[in-house]
């Protein structure tokens, strides 16, 4: 019996864990549809005796809220005009490389 390490204080065995193989969804042409290749992994957190309650009742929690969603902000104006000195820098440095004209 094999123990996963998860954290310094938390190590699975890894008969809690059970593994599928699935067909992989994305690129891969014909190959996809044919072979299962992709791999699902599932842990049973309520069931689980190597957590403590304390653990199993944080992780449950986190899982169960769902994440905020993102509010989109804008570009300060000092940040938009950075942006614009340093594409301006970076413009001229890079119009200085021309060739050499003797006249």
């Amino acid at each position: 019996m094999a123990r996963i390490p998860v954290t310094d204080h938390i190590s699975l065995d890894e008969n809690e864990l059970s593994e599928t193989f699935v067909l992989a969804s994305g690129p891969g042409g014909q190959n996809v549809n044919k072979v299962s290749s992709a791999v699902q992994l599932r842990f049973d957190v309520a069931h689980s005796p190597s957590l403590t309650d304390e653990i199993r009742v944080r992780l449950i929690a986190r899982a169960a809220t769902p994440p905020k969603p993102r509010r989109p902000t804008r570009p300060t104006a000092a940040s938009k005009r950075r942006r614009l000195e340093s594409k301006a820098k970076r413009a001229n440095i890079k119009r200085t490389r021309g060739p050499i004209h003797d006249d």
